[in-house]
């Protein structure tokens, strides 16, 4: 009895374990990585005056196509918070996960769609060293991105992408900044360095 047990044991464990193995996956045969980073420039509309967001991205490329990776940006310019006010500044930033699909990466010119998923900071700066900032002067927000990109395959190792993007921000709790002053349309250029 025992034995028989045992047999029957090891013909169900001989023809299951192999079929344990046969996965469906996503990702399937061969898996070739890469990876880039670079410099990032937004160009965009923020509270009714031109902003520039400077920062940089990088991330892990998957066959070449799926590309897994962060970026974090920071407003650079003066950009005024509250016009009766000349001398009161806004500060912001924000970055996060990035998810971009590359599609034809083989050719010289091709595109790509990419969302961000992120958090940021948007506080007062008061430039002439007065006291004209409130007390609550700075909040946290959560932010979602997506945009396309225009590629252009300058080198084996660098390319350029040209594009634009919708940056989604909520969560705002700061006097007198509305959360549709800081969203907005972005016109970008990134500079990619790395093994794609």
């Amino acid at each position: 009895m025992e034995k028989r047990k045992l047999l029957v044991f090891f013909l169900v464990s001989f023809f299951a374990i192999p079929a344990l193995g046969q996965q469906e996956t996503l990702i399937s045969g061969k898996v070739e990585s890469g990876g880039f980073g670079g410099p990032a420039l937004k160009f965009t509309h923020l509270n009714g005056e031109f902003g520039l967001f400077m920062g940089g991205r990088g991330g892990w490329i998957i066959n070449h196509s799926f590309s897994l990776g962060g970026g974090w940006y920071f407003l650079s310019n003066e950009v005024n918070a509250n016009p009766p006010n000349e001398d009161l500044d806004l500060r912001m930033n924000y970055g996060g996960l990035i998810l971009e699909y590359i599609f034809q990466p083989q050719k010289i010119t091709h595109f790509s769609v990419s969302v961000l998923f992120g958090v940021g900071g948007v506080s007062l700066y008061d430039r002439s060293g007065g006291n004209g900032v409130p007390e609550d002067n700075s909040t946290s927000y959560f932010v979602a991105e997506p945009g396309f990109s225009f590629i252009v395959n300058v080198a084996n190792n660098f390319r350029i992408n040209l594009g634009a993007s919708y940056r989604y921000i909520s969560g705002v709790d700061l006097a007198g900044i509305k959360e549709e002053n800081l969203r907005g349309i972005s016109a970008n250029l990134t500079l990619k360095f790395g093994e794609f």
